[in-house]
């Protein structure tokens, strides 16, 4: 499965690439223990500077999600818990942010709850 590295303007490479990084992660295309590529193979698949990817895989060091061993690399957690946390607290981020956006609109939080229910009864007919 290829995960491609997209990237926007408002935010920079850095963080995006924490961010990518951790959905890989939490989605489970870097499994749990699993030994990631070299810096340089990741800045190169990514296309980016060396500089920009060892300072997101230091972040996500420091996150806990990511750990070095001296001769052998870097490699995924295999906390499972604390990947389950990562996940959940990006879940809230998302919902956040979603609420924000629908409040901008106008929408009352009843509204968006009737329009999720909505969308999710409409989705289960489809099936």
């Amino acid at each position: 499965m290829d995960m491609a590295w997209n990237f926007v303007n408002d935010k920079s490479i850095y963080l995006q690439l924490v961010d990518i990084i951790q959905n890989r992660i939490a989605t489970g295309y870097y499994a749990p223990g699993s030994k990631l590529a070299s810096v340089r193979d990741l800045a190169s698949e990514a296309e980016v500077n060396p500089n920009t990817m060892q300072k997101a895989l230091a972040e996500l060091e420091r996150m806990g999600l990511v750990h070095s061993q001296r001769t052998s690399g870097r490699f995924v957690t295999d906390d499972e818990g604390r990947i389950q946390k990562m996940k959940r607290e990006t879940a809230r981020e998302t919902i956040q942010t979603f609420l924000q956006q629908m409040k901008n609109m106008g929408f009352e939080k009843e509204e968006i709850i009737d329009l999720i229910r909505e969308d999710k009864e409409g989705a289960c007919h489809e099936q």
